[in-house]
Formats: structure tokens, sequence, C-alpha cells
């Protein structure tokens, strides 16, 4: 390795603690219970998108010159993890999603939080040239937070090249206000309006993996909701007595308390390989950006089944901060594909390789 390389990854190892440490201080002290009962009622959360912004944490994904904070997927993946840690009950995943998009198709990020469309494998969207500017065309369903954005960062082809636009709440219209069933809005929409700007992604990214890219997101957001949802079962059986003991030390807990950790640290360790695949080979670590959407969606319903098993009924009441995390695991594990969607797309693309070639792929991705 050279002293180059090694500087950079000192570097990049500084700033992912430094993001670490502060988007964990900022969302521990501003993201509470009453912060999210009010979010599922539809109440602004303004003041901690302000204070996001104001860290810069939507921009990490932004190179410096375009005003972001000029981190890779990495640092992103320290982040995200820690909005769905803390269950940050905003479109932060989305919008470092969408700077990402702009940021690579050169046009600048706009203030305020942004979503992206379409999310879903089968749903295109069409950008036209019109005049000296860009329309944007065709329906999306299930778009995350819709009705809170005034941007949406849109992936649609124009003139047979994948192109990315900026699009103003002006363009589209909501056709259906829906949710998930942790009350995150995923609204259907139809665009036919002008976009504020557009332009071609560059050649080093393939536009058929940008929804792998955003599905490794979602298990970013997964892996730190699984954290969550182990530190409040620990605790829980750490506090719980039966017949006179503390439900943790009965064996068949302590038993599913490590089988749960070992799932937390599993889908961890995948989406942590996957950032940093994604960081080195761009487009091409579509095999690691899959596995982890994998791994994380399978912990998910694992943990989730643990974690209200051994709350007992506690755990149902609305009373108890539980549900705000289970009920997050069990949307975004089917969100950008599901684990079968993407074991599905995985088995595929390894049996075109053909049995000759399959070894020594696997041993490449190292």
């Amino acid at each position: 390795m050279t002293s180059e390389n090694s500087s950079k990854m000192d570097g990049d190892s500084e700033l992912r603690t430094i993001l670490g440490d502060q988007v964990n201080r900022l969302l521990a002290d501003q993201v509470s219970k009453d912060v999210l009962e009010s979010a599922e009622e539809g109440a602004s959360q303004a003041e901690l998108w302000q204070a996001i912004e104001e860290n810069g944490l939507p921009r990490v994904l932004v190179p410096e010159d375009q005003g972001g904070v000029g981190g890779g997927w990495d640092e992103a993946e320290v982040v995200i993890r820690a909005a769905g840690k803390y269950l940050a009950p905003l479109p932060l995943t989305e919008s470092i999603l969408a700077g990402w998009l702009l940021s690579n198709a050169g046009l600048d990020m706009p203030a305020g939080s942004l979503s992206v469309a379409p999310v879903r494998a089968n749903e295109a969207l069409t950008i036209t040239k019109d005049g000296g500017g860009y329309h944007v065309a065709g329906e999306a369903t299930r778009v995350p937070w819709a009705r809170n954005v005034e941007h949406i960062a849109v992936a649609g082809g124009c003139e047979g090249v994948a192109h990315i636009a900026l699009v103003p709440a002006a363009a589209w219209s909501v056709t259906l206000e829906d949710a998930n069933i942790a009350a995150e809005p995923r609204d259907s929409l139809r665009f036919d309006g002008e976009a504020i700007a557009a332009a071609p992604l560059p050649d080093s990214i393939n536009p058929d993996r940008l929804f792998a890219f955003a599905a490794m997101a979602r298990a970013c957001q997964i892996a730190g909701a699984l954290e969550r949802a182990l530190e409040l079962t620990v605790q829980y059986a750490n506090e719980r007595s039966q017949f006179g003991t503390l439900i943790g030390k009965f064996q068949a807990v302590q038993q599913e308390l490590a089988r749960m950790a070992g799932e937390v640290a599993a889908a961890g360790a995948a989406v942590e390989n996957a950032s940093r695949a994604a960081d080195r080979k761009g487009s091409k670590a579509g095999f690691e950006m899959a596995t982890a959407k994998i791994r994380a969606s399978e912990a998910a319903t694992i943990v989730a089944s643990i974690a209200h098993q051994t709350h007992g009924a506690m755990g149902h009441t609305y009373e108890h901060p539980l549900h705000f995390v289970t009920r997050r695991l069990w949307s975004w594990r089917s969100e950008f594909g599901s684990e079968n969607y993407w074991a599905e797309e995985l088995g595929r693309s390894l049996a075109r390789k053909g049995g000759q070639a399959l070894w020594s792929y696997l041993v490449d991705r190292t």
C-alpha cells in the first residue's frame, strides 16, 4: 500500500468517525418517543430537519466542490444506520440518495428534504427534451415521503440514455396518499411537468444498478434498527422478573438473545462490506449490495420475532417503544426489494456466469 493510499484511508476513517459521533449525538438527543408519536400524527419535523441539514448530513455523498461533505458510501453508511437506529421520522436516507444521484449527474442539490423515484424495479419514468428544458412523465407508486418534500430526484430514460432530473412539487400530483405500517408516507404519484434541470448519468454508473444502491441504503437503515431492537430487548430482559428471577437469567432467554445478537452482527457486517465495495467498485458491487439487503431483511424478521417474544404482551402496547422499531423493520425489509427478490436476482446473475466461472467470481469479491 502506498503512503498516499494509506493517508486517504486514514482520512476516510476520520471522516466516518466524526460523522458517526455527530449523527448519533444529534439523533439520540432530538428523536424522542414524543417526536415519533407526533410524526405519526402528521406533525411537521421542520426543526429536526433544520438541525440535520445544518450538520450537512443529507449531503454526505455530495462532493465538496458542489457544496457537500465529500464522503463515500462508507461514510454514508454510518449516517444512514444512525437514522435507522434512532428511527428518524423524515427522509434523511432518501435525501442522501437524491443528493448522490444529482451530484453524479452534475446537478446541484437544493436545500430542504428530497425523495427519489421510481422506487420499484418494474416502474419507469420518461424524461423528454422540451425546448430548452426537460419534461418528466409517468407514474410511480410507494414513493417515500412524497407529500412532505419539495423536490424529487427522478431517474428515467431520455432518448435512450439514463438521465437524472430534479423535479419540483408542481410537476407531480398525488394520486394516492398511503403509508407503510410504520406510518411513513408512501404515496403514489403522477408526473407530468417540467424539471428544474436534468442531465445524463456518467458511464461509470450503470442505471440498472440504481435500484441496488437504494436497496443497500435501506439495508443500512435496517441494520441500525436491529441494533435498537437488541438494546431494548436486552434492557427489558435485565429488568423484568419472573418467579423472582430476572428473565435474562433463564437459559432459554439467553439463547434467544445470543441468536438475536448474531443476526444483528451479521446484518451489520453485510452492510459495511457492501458500502465499502460500493466505494471501490461502484455499480460493479451489485453482488455485495444484494447480499446486504438479503441478510438485513432476513435478520429483520428474526430479530423482530425474538424481541416480541421476549417482551411478551408489554411489547405489543403502544406505550412501549418497541413497536416503533419493529414496525419499521417489517416495512423496510420489503422496500427496494425483499430478500426473496434479491435472492432471485443474485441467483440468476450467478447462474449466467456458469459453473466454471463461479469460484473465480466469488474469490474476486474480496
